[in-house]
């Protein structure tokens, strides 16, 4: 049985006025735009493609970081965990940024042409019996107004269960405070339904239709391995570095790195089975409308890629964070968190870029800056959102369980 460890006060849960934090988060948003607009201009004044599929790639890398901490959340209320509440308020400031990332889905739809032009053009479906069959769905309108649907569901989730744990925060009473988690707990599970949907039909909308002859009936799961390992792996980082800069000193353990690391290692590890039982269906099956994407990537240097996620997104960090001790030293952690989250964007490159980039591998200016310029948006507007409340849900029921928790 653990020992009962003293409540954080609310000294410890602070975000103070004056920590130099809150001049990064600022900073950080205003860069990032800076470098989203440098990538743009580069791209020339009259053909924006190799930008778009830049810029799509560094998107859903912030996206899905705001996604995967989404259902942490929901998971965490729906399952009534314990152990996690002094890190939950995190991952909701995290699912805070999914209102501004939706704002910054506009240049994906201005290039929607560019993107998927190969169903959006109605002389190349006039002239293709396959796209011809998908047109009900793989059409302009229905498209924009799914994509809207699917941010406004993210957004309305990422703004409502982060306002409720912040409410709780406010409240005396403790039997309203137990019946308020009981809430949450109700619309966490309503919450989990429409996440599994919309994450689903976005993966395809947004990234399986840029080859819109191919298809997989396991590439919504394949999506969310992704989003929430590398949530997860943002997870620890984070938490690691608020810690160095003097947040949350004692409140955060290492029992509870232990269990981020060993969720980590889980999904590293879910993430790799679903790879592999995507490819080897489609392997076995030899149909040759379901094995062109992996012949797409077959060849031209993109072959490399594919090795480099076998080893690096599954051999490497399955053998690194497979140790208890691994998990416990903060270094060793934080080493392996920051090599999962780049292997997230490998993996986001490997899925979108193919289709752009036919003679191989490139990467170029663009990238980076789009990549910086977007991964500063969510830093910013996560910082933001760390700073309007206290760090810890100071009013959760659970709090107590969370701060004496002991891995056994």
């Amino acid at each position: 049985m653990s020992a009962r460890v003293a409540l954080p006060t609310a000294a410890e849960a602070a975000f103070p006025a004056d920590h130099s934090w809150r001049k990064i988060g600022p900073a950080a948003l205003v860069i990032g735009v800076v470098l989203i607009g440098a990538a743009f201009a580069m791209d020339g004044s009259e053909h924006h493609g190799d930008f778009y599929f830049s810029y799509l790639v560094a998107w859903m890398f912030a996206v899905t970081l705001g996604l995967g901490a989404t259902f942490f959340v929901l998971i965490q209320h729906a399952g009534r965990a314990g152990w996690s509440v002094v890190v939950r308020r995190t991952a909701e400031n995290m699912m805070a940024t999914l209102p501004l990332l939706a704002v910054f889905f506009i240049p994906i739809f201005l290039g929607r042409h560019e993107l998927y032009h190969h169903w959006m053009d109605a002389t190349i479906v006039a002239e293709d019996a396959i796209l011809k069959g998908k047109a009900a769905f793989l059409n302009e309108g229905f498209w924009t107004g799914r994509a809207v649907f699917y941010l406004g569901v993210w957004s309305f989730m990422g703004f409502y269960f982060r306002a409720r744990s912040v409410k709780q925060d406010s409240m005396v009473d403790p039997a309203a405070i137990e019946e308020w988690s009981r809430g949450s707990e109700r619309r966490a599970a309503v919450g989990a339904v429409f996440f599994a949907l919309t994450l689903t039909f976005a993966g395809v909308d947004w990234v399986m239709s840029l080859d819109p002859h191919w298809y997989s009936t396991m590439w919504g799961v394949y999506i969310f391995a992704g989003a929430f390992m590398s949530s997860l792996a943002f997870l620890g980082l984070i938490h690691i570095l608020m810690q160095k800069s003097g947040l949350v000193p004692r409140i955060i353990n290492d029992e509870h790195y232990h269990d981020l690391g060993k969720l980590t290692f889980a999904f590293t590890v879910f993430w790799a089975y679903i790879a592999f039982s995507q490819y080897f269906l489609i392997w076995y099956a030899n149909i040759p409308e379901e094995t062109s994407w992996y012949a797409h990537r077959m060849g031209n240097s993109w072959e490399n890629v594919g090795i480099a996620l076998m080893v690096g997104h599954f051999v490497v960090p399955f053998f690194f964070l497979m140790p208890r001790t691994i998990k416990r030293i903060r270094w060793t952690l934080a080493l392996g968190c920051t090599w999962m989250l780049v292997m997230h964007y490998v993996d986001l490159q490997y899925m979108i870029m193919p289709v752009h980039a036919h003679h191989g591998v490139h990467l170029g200016a663009t990238d980076f800056l789009t990549w910086f310029g977007l991964f500063g948006v969510f830093i910013g507007a996560f910082i933001f959102n760390s700073g309007r409340a206290a760090l810890v849900p100071m009013k959760d029921p659970r709090l107590q369980e969370s701060v004496s928790f002991v891995n056994i």
